[in-house]
């Protein structure tokens, strides 16, 4: 029957069939060294007495270079010192006629000492004369793959652990924080997670509510519609808090939502506070004076002892022409202020000197509007162990600057020149007056400088001659030593 038909089963010559009787054919040497080297990863061939007969392994392996010189040699010569006493001891096993031993594991290495691997071994009579296949699997891939998989676990055992340090500190931060806090998934509008505050104010257990629709805790609210309008104000620039009214106690409450995204989904931090009504806020300090920081017409800023910006309210960002205070953070009030570090120096100086300065003109601009006429009032506050200063900047008009500018002269000089009218020419006026202002003007320079002349000069647009000259034409040089310059 041709090999190729159905019910083909193979036999021997003598008309056996090959596995049923255990024979198979004669094989060509050549043709059993590919089988063998398919079968396992190398052969060797060993006597009785552990002498290496021969060695057969895939041109293909990397160790075939290595087993070259294995040939004549004792096989013990090629094992590791605590592999040898194991196969003497499976050696006389097998050469006392146990054929059915389990395999031998047995480390080697080379002539040098250094390369190690870990082969697996089973043993096979080949022949008449005692000569004893010995069938090798190499372990390293084994070893490494086991190696790789205990790292992987030692890896996912680190991360485990470090994501539970990291959520038991957020739920002690939770818990911990003055404030009513829900996590709100955009997509689904249902709530991830809620503080212990958060629940007492839902009057639900923090178990009810995760999972649960947001929209439907409170009146007169779907799901869209409000998860909308949280995440337009999350995003805008001035954030109006959201006030609602509670479905279970009718109680009216204000959301502030944030929006971030975590593991490529939305999320909104909406911090709850319960509505205040009107009188409360009437009598809180604290409400009344964050009114005015936000919604007062008059720029103020918060700023350390060297000019950095700590916080600064919309009316400044206007003033400015800034977008976000993020910007203006952390930068400092000179690079706003004409004169820069000058008019920094002076506000910071007599502050410090005597508490407060209640007003200082000068100019400010932001990064693309033109120069502003302001007033600029401020005070120094004790912070903690650091002082800081408060500055209130108000827009001051032509109209204003000029009547400041006559409101700090004298009264004698006022009074100088009101008795110029009717006794001299327009003309005459003209030029008494214009010497009236510029003396206040330069007296106020050096008051303001604490007599720093070149300061002085600074701020009023001069060069350091010419303000001496004007010191010696109104008899000022008297009024500060020299050696105050700088």
């Amino acid at each position: 029957m041709h090999p190729d038909r159905p019910g083909f089963v193979p036999m021997t010559a003598r008309g056996k069939q090959y596995w049923d009787s255990g024979d198979i054919p004669l094989i060509a040497p050549q043709i059993l060294g590919n089988i063998i080297t398919e079968v396992a990863d190398f052969a060797v061939v060993i006597s009785d007495s552990g002498e290496v007969l021969s060695v057969m392994v895939d041109a293909a392996n990397p160790a075939s270079s290595k087993l070259e010189d294995w040939e004549s040699r004792d096989f013990r010569s090629t094992l590791a010192a605590e592999s040898v006493r194991k196969f003497d001891l499976r050696l006389a096993e097998f050469v006392g006629g146990n054929t059915h031993m389990r395999r031998v594991e047995l480390n080697h290495k080379d002539s040098e000492g250094q390369w190690e691997s870990v082969i697996r071994y089973s043993f096979h009579r080949i022949g008449p004369e005692g000569a004893i296949l010995m069938l090798g699997q190499d372990l390293r891939p084994i070893a490494e793959m086991q190696q790789q998989l205990v790292h992987a676990q030692m890896a996912m055992e680190r991360e485990y652990e470090a994501q539970r340090e990291i959520d038991t500190r957020f739920r002690v931060l939770m818990e911990a924080m003055g404030e009513a806090v829900i996590f709100v998934s955009v997509q689904s509008g249902r709530i991830t997670d809620a503080n212990a505050l958060a629940s007492a104010y839902m009057g639900s257990p923090r178990e009810d509510l995760t999972g649960s629709s947001f929209a439907s805790a409170f009146e007169n609210q779907k799901r869209g519609d409000l998860i909308e309008v949280l995440g337009v104000q999350a995003v805008s620039d001035r954030a109006v808090p959201i006030t609602v009214r509670l479905r279970k106690s009718g109680v009216s409450i204000r959301i502030t939502p944030t929006l971030f995204r975590a593991a490529g989904e939305r999320v909104l931090l909406c911090r709850l506070a319960p509505e205040v009504d009107a009188s409360a806020q009437a009598d809180s300090l604290t409400v009344n004076l964050n009114g005015l920081y936000r919604q007062g017409p008059d720029a103020i800023v918060f700023a350390s002892e060297n000019g950095e910006i700590l916080s600064a309210n919309d009316a400044f960002l206007d003033l400015i022409d800034a977008a976000h205070d993020l910007g203006v953070k952390g930068r400092s009030i000179a690079d706003y202020l004409l004169r820069g570090q000058v008019d920094l120096r002076v506000l910071a100086e007599n502050a410090a000197r005597a508490g407060r300065m209640r007003q200082y003109q000068t100019k400010i601009s932001g990064e693309y509007g033109l120069p502003r006429a302001v007033e600029i009032a401020v005070t120094h506050l004790q912070a903690g162990q650091s002082a800081i200063l408060a500055l209130v900047i108000r827009d001051a008009g032509r109209a204003e600057i000029a009547r400041a500018v006559g409101a700090t002269g004298s009264g004698d000089n006022a009074r100088s020149v009101m008795e110029l009218v009717g006794s001299a020419t327009l003309k005459d006026i003209v030029a008494e007056t214009t010497d009236v202002v510029e003396r206040m003007c330069i007296e106020t320079a050096i008051e303001l400088t604490m007599n720093n002349r070149v300061a002085a000069a600074e701020m009023l647009g001069l060069s350091r001659q010419s303000l001496y000259v004007k010191l010696r034409k109104y008899d000022l040089l008297v009024k500060g030593s020299e050696s105050s310059e700088h």
